[in-house]
Formats: C-alpha cells, structure tokens, sequence
C-alpha cells in the first residue's frame, strides 16, 4: 500500500506540549499555501505515475482552522489531482471547529470518511494546563455534529501523565471516552520535546508529572479498559473495534511507502526518505518557481532498512512477519536475529512462534530497550 499525508500547519492557539511544525493562523498567507500545497501534488504525482494512493492522511498543526471555502478548494483540487483509490480518508480535526457542521458537510461531501479528533482530556482543568481550548462539553457536541452529517469511522486521542493529572481523573478521561462508543481510540504518554512550553518550564523545575510508575500504571488501565469494551490493541498506542484500524497508519508501521506533502512533511519513496522545508516562506519560494520544496533526501542503506522493518513492525500486536523479512531482505531473520530473538524471549519481552515475532505486554513497558537490541552496525 502507498499512502499520502498532508500537512496544514496553521492553529490558531499553540498547546504546551506540541512540537509539530505549525504557526499561529493569523497573518499567514494560507490561500497561497493551499495553491502551493496543490502544486507539489501535481509535481510529484507526475514524477511518479507507477504510484496509486490508497490512503489519505490530512494533519496539522490544525486542518479545521481552513474555513469552508478553504476546505471545499483543498478537497476539490485533491480530488483532481491524487490518484486516490478511494480506501481510507482521514482528516485531523480539533472538537472546537466542529460545533457547528459547516466544515464537516464540506468534507462529508469531498470524500472524507474518518475523522481523527484530539481530544486529549474530559477535564476542564487538565485541558486548560495543556493550553487546549475547547472544553469537555466540545467533544460531545462535535460527535453528535459529525454523526449527523454521516461520519462513522470516528477516532479521539487521549494522552495521560499529565500535569495535575491523577489516576481517577485519567480513568474518568477513559470512561467517558469509552461511552461514546467509537470504533477507534488513540493513547499517548506525554513526551516532553525541546522548544514547547511544558519543556522550558521542566528545564526551570516548574512542570510537575505522574511518577513513571503511575504512568506505567495509566498505560496499563488503558490496555485493559479498552480490550473490556471490544477495542482491540492493535499497535502500542492504538485501539480499534475490528475492521476500523488505520490503515493510513498500518502504513506507516508495515514501512510501506508514503509520500509527504505540505511545509515540513517526510515522505518515503523506494529507499528514499525526504523532508520538505518546514518554515512557510521556505517551503512556498521553491513551488512558486515550480520546484519541489524537498529540503533534503536520504536513500537508506540496507542496516537502517531493516532496523526500522524491526522498530516500526514491533509496534504493532501482529508483529514482525518471518516470511515477508526473508523476502524484502533476501535472508532469514534468525541469521541476522536469532541470538537477539531468544535473548529477549528468555526476558520476557519477546514472544516467538513458526510465522512472527512480537513484543509481550512486559516488552510494551520496554519497547525502547527491545528496539536497541535490534540496531546493526552500517555494514551488515
């Protein structure tokens, strides 16, 4: 499969923990944005024409900041010019653009068929920490507005260890969350990253967490709570009724091929991973001469290619498949692996059977150990 993500970088308010490239909206030439975003589409489709698109990922910064118009002009020139197979649509939205169903008929009626809304938290108080600003009454409103206009497939993100944040309150967070009764959850621990608010303030001693252990133990309840009512993990961070996984993420973790449009987006292409130049005028100065705005191109030697089919496919409940190892990299993982592989079943970590290795639910708490053991050196 081959998909597509696409990059709107503008919000209108920054929350604390954010590190994606992304602006405040206000004053930013956002019309000339969407023209140049539709002309790297057009340049890089017709250097590839062998390439179908099966899924469409549209993220930000915040997609729902477009207005109608916007998003009507977005969606028609995609439709135009992607080779869109039609699979799997989805479009990244916060709960405070959806009060209404302007934009969410816009998309409904532009081939939208999932929404993925960052919800992050049910309490008032823990959001306003976060720099969030809808509230809790926002998510429900914007449910019920995307369920009129038709969409099922319905996504929301959590995220625990939070500041302020206490085991009942997360489990409130996952309760109400749960009772909504969508096909598709997200869970992320917050992960402090350099030039965000909530990391200067841990720098200054202000920021205060979860211990590891109650993180730890949030993790856990999430596992649990979420498999109780039907959602099965199907990748460390993601729960899905049957049938309702991301396939646009499978991507991503199978180390399939994607392309990357828009300021700052990665792609990757046969053995090529690209960036394009994340500040706005940087990346609009090349497609306004007609250039692709890829800042730079980095054509994977073998070791790295099969460390991230090692990293990205452990993420995932299936794992990583023996078979289609042997074939993408002409050997048997248990020539390169074998001695790791068994190191880390005798810990508990991995688990081993004819067709697949996986993580254990003990190796989930320790997925960065388990991928260290599978790093080559540059020559294997």
């Amino acid at each position: 499969m081959t998909g597509a993500y696409i990059h709107i970088p503008f919000c209108e308010h920054i929350c604390y923990y954010c590190d994606f490239n992304k602006v405040f909206l206000a004053g930013q030439p956002v019309d000339d944005y969407i023209d140049c975003l539709l002309q790297e589409m057009r340049l890089v489709t017709l250097a590839h024409p062998e390439k179908q698109i099966d899924t469409l990922y549209v993220g930000g910064g915040t997609p729902t900041t477009l207005t109608p118009k916007q998003l009507e002009r977005l969606l028609k020139g995609m439709q135009e010019i992607l080779p869109f197979t039609g699979h799997e649509f989805t479009f990244e939205a916060n709960p405070n653009d959806l009060l209404t169903t302007d934009k969410l008929t816009v998309l409904h009626e532009y081939g939208v068929n999932r929404l993925s809304i960052g919800v992050q938290s049910f309490n008032d108080e823990v959001l306003k920490k976060i720099g969030r600003i809808h509230r809790s009454a926002d998510v429900y409103t914007a449910i019920a507005n995307a369920r009129k206009v038709g969409f099922e497939n319905i996504s929301i993100d959590l995220i625990f260890r939070l500041p302020g944040q206490s085991m009942a309150d997360f489990t409130d967070s996952l309760d109400k969350a749960i009772a909504l009764d969508l096909p598709h959850y997200s869970t992320y621990s917050l992960i402090l990253e350099r030039k965000t608010v909530f990391y200067n303030l841990m720098r200054q001693g202000k920021l205060h967490l979860p211990s590891e252990d109650v993180e730890a133990d949030m993790y856990e309840l999430a596992i649990d709570k979420f498999a109780q009512a039907g959602r099965r993990q199907y990748e460390i961070s993601n729960f899905a009724r049957p049938g309702y996984e991301s396939q646009h993420n499978l991507t991503y973790w199978q180390n399939d091929n994607y392309f990357g449009f828009g300021a700052g987006a990665s792609g990757y292409l046969g053995k090529e991973r690209y960036q394009n130049f994340g500040p706005i005028q940087q990346y609009l100065t090349p497609l306004h001469a007609g250039h692709v705005p890829v800042l730079q191109r980095h054509v994977l030697p073998r070791s790295e290619q099969i460390e991230e089919e090692l990293f990205l496919g452990l993420r995932t409940a299936a794992g990583v498949n023996k078979q289609h190892f042997a074939i993408k990299f002409g050997l048997p993982m248990a020539e390169l692996y074998g001695t790791t592989i068994a190191a880390l079943v005798k810990r508990g970590l991995l688990a081993e059977d004819e067709q697949h290795i996986h993580l254990t639910r003990r190796g989930e708490f320790m997925g960065n150990e388990v991928f260290q053991a599978f790093l080559l050196d540059d020559e294997t």
